[in-house]
């Protein structure tokens, strides 16, 4: 028996097919998708978009991720073209503890360090430096849970869960939006994102640019939790929020099968040719600058004064071997 819709409320005022690139593009709204759509369950980006302009706060992330789960539950999701997914992240292949008995520990997750290993490393040696933070390096399970494999991401948190109990781990400090907004509510110990920890630890400072442009990552659309840990960096006089540009492009799975859609979001930052670009998720930079929108700044490459662009193709996949072997510090 199909359970019980998430969409009853809805009041077929057309605002989250106007705001969202997808339904547009099907020409359905929340409703139509839960009740009619199912089959396209895998295309959505898990943006968060419908349930921002929702009168009724109507969560599309919640239909998808229940049709997703019925769907793997079912055997009806297509592997191979998850394929590289599932088998580095169901049970991270770079996983890493060795560094990770402080009662406070790093916890970069998949992408960033895999795109910034050198702003990593710095970061990693400041950390220690100055409050003898560790670092261990994992994957947070959100990847695995947003295929519609809930028993796995659950397995993956626990595990996590585990390690750090012990290690008398009490803090872990995320540097992905991801990461901190799936594990925030998952673990048994404090979960806190790096802006606020820099501030705590005194070590906060200005951008020192006048006029930014921020593209806030999808997770932090709706709370803006980072984005208010961060308002000691963000001093500049001119702050403008990139609004229309509906996601990076690589949310929830959804470019593999939107590949045009995933252009699109691109193409419409590409086109703005705005200067002074910063946001705060390293799968944004990685994939704009993938997409050849120039300047594309991650914020706390710029805090860290570390003038480095994000890593593409086999290189991303070498620093993520490397982290596993050896920190290079």
């Amino acid at each position: 028996m199909r359970e019980e819709g998430l969409t009853k409320e809805c009041i077929d005022c057309g605002l989250c097919t106007e705001k969202c690139e997808f339904l547009n593009k099907y020409d359905i709204n929340l409703k139509e998708f839960e009740a009619e759509r199912e089959d396209l369950a895998y295309n959505c980006f898990i943006c968060g978009e419908c349930k921002i302009n929702c009168p009724n706060e109507i969560d599309g992330r919640k239909i998808v991720l229940k049709m997703r789960e019925r769907s793997a539950n079912n055997g009806q999701l297509k592997s191979k073209r998850y394929f590289s997914t599932i088998f580095e992240k169901k049970n991270y292949l770079f996983k890493n503890y060795k560094y990770g008995r402080k009662k406070t520990v790093l916890f970069p997750g998949c992408n960033f360090p895999s795109f910034y290993p050198d702003t990593t490393r710095k970061l990693i040696r400041e950390l220690k430096e100055t409050a003898d933070i560790g670092v261990v390096f994992d994957c947070c399970g959100k990847p695995i849970n947003e295929l519609g494999l809930t028993k796995d991401a659950d397995k993956i948190v626990n595990n996590i869960d585990d390690k750090l109990a012990k290690m008398s781990v009490e803090e872990i400090v995320t540097l992905c939006p991801n990461c901190y907004y799936f594990l925030k509510d998952k673990l048994n110990v404090n979960v806190t994102d790096i802006y606020k920890k820099l501030c705590e630890l005194g070590m906060e400072s200005s951008l020192g640019v006048k006029q930014i442009n921020v593209f806030t990552p999808c997770p932090d659309r709706e709370e803006k939790l980072i984005r208010k840990s961060m308002k000691p960096f963000l001093t500049a006089s001119d702050i403008t929020e990139i609004k229309d540009v509906q996601c990076c492009g690589l949310g929830g799975h959804g470019g593999i099968k939107e590949p045009e859609l995933s252009k699109t979001f691109v193409n419409k930052l590409k086109d703005k040719q705005l200067n002074n670009v910063y946001t705060y998720c390293a799968s944004c930079c990685g994939n704009f600058n993938r997409n050849d929108i120039v300047g594309v700044k991650h914020i706390l490459c710029e805090i860290m004064q570390s003038d480095e662009s994000p890593a593409k193709g086999i290189g991303s996949l070498i620093n993520r071997v490397k982290f596993k072997f050896w920190l290079g510090l």
